[in-house]
Order: structure tokens, then sequence, then C-alpha cells
């Protein structure tokens, strides 16, 4: 019987008569008695007893361990060894103590692959005889034996804790249902397959992770793919306390391979899938080939436009009630994974808004979805701050009309696409694409920030210089992840003078050739896919395939403006702020610019001006001309500045 006014719990006074008997045994040692009988029974504390099941330790194997935990929690444990040992200097256990001492010794249980070296569960001292050295459990092992749990702390860094899922919509949940039975359909004496989740979403693929190890009572741990130590010894340092871990815990690992470069961590990667006993999960944008080791495969496809409303309404409670179909919109435009969605719903209720005010809540609802697709584009784009406004643009009518019927297009998408049923057909030709062709200077990006801040949408300017590669496959790698991290959001892709990408498709002579037209292909692919809208704009119109061309929903040629347009850009160009003087737009529209230079010229006038403490005025604008002439390497004729000063 344990007493029940003890500070100790019942499995650490176990561990004190355990111990006890342990210190008889030393006691006997030192004045020359070999294995007598102890005064206490053989009694095994649970958390001991489960520990020698879980590593297959012999009685001898399980002495050893407690001689080794006395140390470190009874003071009288050194001066006893040191007496048993028959030396001062050695006031601690050793593997000749042990054999000396306990009953059915064997000489194997200090070697490598026992249990006791092979899981780390004692540490062997320096010292000239292996049997003579000090031995130590290892700390890890000593909290286990007291009752307290924790990771390793030489895993800290390494792995970490996923903590509680996110909810998951209903598809992801029965997938997340299918892995975990799949699992457990295994028995316990067989190794359990890799599982590799594939997806567009990294934070849906963990959340789906977590949820099957939440259906088998298993703890999730993540790992970063370029995380695996490079260097053997540390590599394998770090799988064996891992498997401990995995075993003492009850965890599962998680391998997160979607940033990792291949070609860096790749071996380690492989090794660790081949090598790791515990259970294991890779999660990675596109699959993993196989090799010796089978994966199991599932796949994360994006919930379906009803089903996301569906988690929206579950989120956003009641309030759903008063958005009179707006919601619909923001759920159409906005393909968010269930974490997102969470994150949204809960941004926007901070705000105090309520959706009776539906208007403004919509509004807050909307901006904050477009912040949360915003992470995944950052790094592959550059984001345009769009100010530009319908006011601002000055084109033919023709071209404007066009324009307006774009904007047509993406603002009722949902409404064509999902209710009245073009979107269920096929995926392809679903794309807004554009192309917007013209000199430099005449609008083409102007229009695209103009619809972006119609549309409050992000506007996103692709640099080209970093997707196209010169190694096969790398490029099309690229395009894929910009249009997968833009498909969040539907944001506005704008790819800029794309003539080095998208100019005539070559005659295939040779592997370059048709890696090329392989690139233009997958382009054209994704562009008929995304749902949002991907503008391309050239300057050279005539040099691409019409081939090309045919795929393209909208072209948009923007012209040189006339002088008529010309006075209408200058009419707009200046500030209401702006002081100006004896300004004439009929004479500013007879110098032969894009609206491009029409708004350096005012720009570089406003701070000449400014610098002379004056109002802008017809001198000014004649030296900022002269300067963007000269810029332009373009001579400035005197008809074109006659009568200005």
């Amino acid at each position: 019987m344990t007493d029940s006014n003890s500070p100790f719990t019942h499995d650490q006074q176990t561990l004190i008569l355990a111990l006890t008997r342990i210190k008889e045994r030393i006691k006997a040692a030192s004045l020359g008695e070999t294995r007598p009988e102890t005064t206490v029974a053989n009694i095994i504390p649970p958390v001991l007893e489960q520990l020698c099941d879980t590593f297959g330790l012999s009685t001898f194997e399980q002495d050893l361990l407690l001689l080794c935990a006395g140390m470190e929690l009874d003071a009288d444990f050194p001066l006893l060894c040191a007496e048993a040992n028959g030396d001062p200097q050695k006031p601690y256990p050793t593997f000749s103590l042990a054999l000396n001492i306990f009953d059915d010794p064997h000489w194997s249980a200090l070697t490598p692959n026992a249990p006791l070296r092979r899981w780390r569960l004692l540490e062997v001292g320096g010292g000239a005889v292996l049997t003579l050295s000090p031995l130590r459990i290892d700390e890890r092992i000593l909290h286990y034996l007291i009752g307290i749990q924790h990771l390793d702390e030489r895993l800290f860094g390494i792995v970490e804790s996923l903590g509680e899922p996110s909810l998951l919509v209903p598809s992801h949940q029965q997938l997340a249902l299918k892995i975990a039975q799949t699992w457990s359909n295994f028995s316990e004496e067989s190794q359990l397959p890799v599982v590799q989740i594939c997806g567009e979403d990294m934070a849906t693929r963990q959340a789906i992770a977590q949820v099957v190890c939440q259906q088998l009572d298993l703890e999730l741990y993540l790992m970063d793919g370029d995380r695996i130590p490079s260097a053997t010894a540390e590599f394998n340092l770090m799988l064996k306390l891992w498997e401990r871990e995995s075993v003492l815990g009850g965890y599962a690992l998680i391998i997160d391979c979607e940033q990792v470069e291949m070609s860096r961590h790749g071996d380690g990667i492989w090794q660790l899938i081949e090598r790791i006993g515990s259970p294991l999960m890779i999660t990675v944008r596109d699959r993993l080939p196989q090799r010796t080791r089978p994966l199991l495969n599932f796949e994360v496809t994006r919930p379906g436009a009803a089903e996301q409303y569906q988690y929206w309404e579950e989120h956003l409670g009641e309030g759903t009630t008063h958005l009179n179909g707006h919601l619909q919109r923001v759920t159409a435009q906005f393909n968010l994974p269930s974490p997102a969605i969470i994150a949204v719903c809960t941004a926007t209720a901070s705000q105090g808004i309520s959706p009776e005010d539906t208007e403004t809540f919509i509004d807050h609802l909307w901006d904050a979805c477009r912040l949360q697709a915003r992470p995944r584009m950052e790094d592959m784009a550059q984001r345009i701050e769009v100010k530009a406004t319908w006011a601002d643009l000055v084109l033919p009518s023709a071209q404007m009309q066009v324009l307006e019927t774009m904007a047509a297009h993406l603002r009722q998408r949902s409404q064509v696409y999902e209710n009245w049923g073009f979107g269920k057909k096929s995926d392809r030709g679903l794309g807004i694409s554009a192309l917007f062709a013209g000199p430099s200077g005449t609008g083409k990006t102007t229009a695209a920030e103009v619809l972006a801040q119609a549309l409050r949408l992000d506007l996103y300017k692709i640099d080209l210089s970093s997707v196209i590669s010169k190694y096969i496959g790398e490029t099309e790698k690229n395009l894929r992840r910009v249009f997968d991290a833009a498909e969040s959001g539907g944001a506005i892709l704008l790819f800029d003078e794309a003539d080095a990408l998208f100019g005539k498709r070559s005659e295939v002579k040779d592997s370059h050739d048709r890696h090329a037209n392989i690139e233009v292909s997958y382009l054209l692919q994704r562009m008929e896919a995304y749902r949002g809208l991907a503008i391309l704009t050239t300057n050279m119109k005539g040099a691409l395939d019409p081939a090309f061309l045919r795929r393209i929903r909208f072209v948009v040629q923007f012209p040189f403006p006339d002088a008529k347009q010309r006075a209408e850009i200058w009419r707009r160009i200046f500030p209401s702020e702006t002081p100006t003087d004896g300004l004439t737009v009929e004479k500013l529209a007879r110098l032969s610019v894009s609206g491009g230079n029409i708004r350096n010229i005012a720009l570089n006038a406003a701070f000449l001006a400014a610098d002379a403490e004056e109002p802008v005025m017809m001198k000014h604008l004649l030296a900022a001309a002269q300067s963007e002439y000269m810029k332009l390497e373009k001579p400035l004729m005197d008809s074109e500045v006659k009568g200005w000063v």
C-alpha cells in the first residue's frame, strides 16, 4: 500500500521502492556479497514496465537502467557505487558493477545494437576499458521514468508540433478519414507505408494530416525538408532520437517539401523515407516519384464552389441571411482553403461590423480575402498599388468599350459560370485572357490598373526574367507557381513585355525548339483554365503567332494618341492641387509623344516650377519637353513648341 498523503504519485512511489532494491544490491556488493536476497519486493514501476515492453529490455537491462536512474534521483547512490567499485574516485555505475550485482547478467546488454545503446537509453562515458567506463541514463529517459513527458531538446528547431487541426470542408474530411483507415488496416508487426499528400495548398494538406493523426490518437510533428541534417552522424542521431520520441509519445512525423530544393536536400529526404520506422507523411505540391519504399499517394483537390459556400455560411453564422447573395460573389472570386476562410471570418468579426450593414460588411470581407490571398503571390510577382480610374484613361471609344466588356466578364463570372452552368461543362475556355498591344507609354499598364481598381482586385506584374529559364521544365514550373498562387484570389496577372516568351512558335528543328513550344502551350493551357484575368502586353503584335491570338479572348490595340487624345491627356494630367498659369492644351498637344511621356514631362515641369517657387507655366513645360526628347534621342521640332513662350 502507498501513503495517500505522500507528495509522490503512485508511479513515483513504486520507482522509489525499485531504487531501494537496487541500493541494497549495491550495499551488499560493497560488503563482498554476491547477489543477496533483498528485503524489498521486486516491484516494477508501470512506466518502467512499459519502457521495457516498448524497447524489449531484459530483466538485467531493466536493473541496469534503474541503477543509472538512481544516480540522478538518490543522493546515496554515488557513495555506494564508489564503495562497491572499491575506489572513491569512481562514484558512478559501470557495466562491471552491474554484472556483479544483478541476476541474469549478459554481456550483450552493452553492445551497440542492444536496446540500451541502440535506443540511447544509456550513455557510455569515456574510459580506457568499456566495462569500467561511467554509465549515465539519458536525460529524456530519466524524465520519462518520473512521469514528465516532453520532446527531446536535441530535436528543437528540427521538428515542431502542429497543435489542433483546422476544421475541414466535408470532402477533405472524408479524405483524411480514408487515409486514417488505410493506416489502421496495417497490423502492428508490419511497417506502415509512407503517405504522400499532394495538392496546391500547403495549409490544407497539413490540416488533413492533422485530422488523420487525430483519428489515430497520434500527435503530429512537422519537419521542413531542408532541416534534415546532411552530415551522416547528425542524421543518424536525429533519426534515432525521433524514432524514440515517436514510440514514447505516440508521435507521427510529416515532412513538408513545399519549398525544398530537391537537388540540395533530396538525398536526405529519400534517406529518411527509406529508413524511418515511425509513422511518416510527406506533404508536397507535386508528388515525389516511387523508389524502393512504397508511397501511398493522396491528391487534395480544391473544394467546389457549393462546398466553399457552405463552409462560409457555417463560419459566418446567422449573419449570412443579411448578405442577400453577396456572399456568392465572394465565394466565386476567392478560392480560399478552409484555414484561410476561418482567418477571414475571424478578421472580419474583429472589426465589429454587423452583417446587417451589408455593403460595409462585404467590403471588409472582400478586403480580408484579398489579404489572405496575397502572401502566396508576393514572392513571385510585384504587386502594383492601383490608383488609376476610368477618368485617367484616354483611349478611342472602341478600345474603351472592350475594356468595359472585360470588366463585365469579371463581375458576372459567378452568374455565368456557376448559376448558368457554363463552368460545369469544362474548365477549358473559362479563363479571361487579354492581349494589350501598342507602343510604350500608350496606357497598357494604366488600363490594367483601371480594371483592378474598378473590380477591387489585386494587380500583379510578373517579371518574365525571373520566370523564363534555360533549363527544360523550369519555365513551366515557374508559370505554374504563379497561376496556382493567383487562383486563391483571382488576381489580375500582368505579363509585361511578353514578346520574349510569346513570340512566333518556331518550326521544330531541335530539342530547344520543342522546349520553347511546350512553354507557350503550357501558358495557353493555364490561361484558358485560370478564372481570373491574365493580361499580356506587347509592343509588337505582328510578331505573335496567329494561332496564339485565336486563343486570347480579348485583344486591345493601344494606338499612339492623336492630337485630340493628347489634348485630353494634358487636360487630365495635372492634379487639382497643382498651381498652373497660362497653360494651353492645344499647344501642348502638338508634342508628338505618348501618354507615358506626357506624364514624365508634366512631372518634371512641376519640379522645375516648385524649385523656382512659381506655378507650372509653359516655360517649365518647354524645359521638361526638351529634356524628355533628349532622353528619347528625338529632335524637338520648332513646329511642336512654336508660340509656347
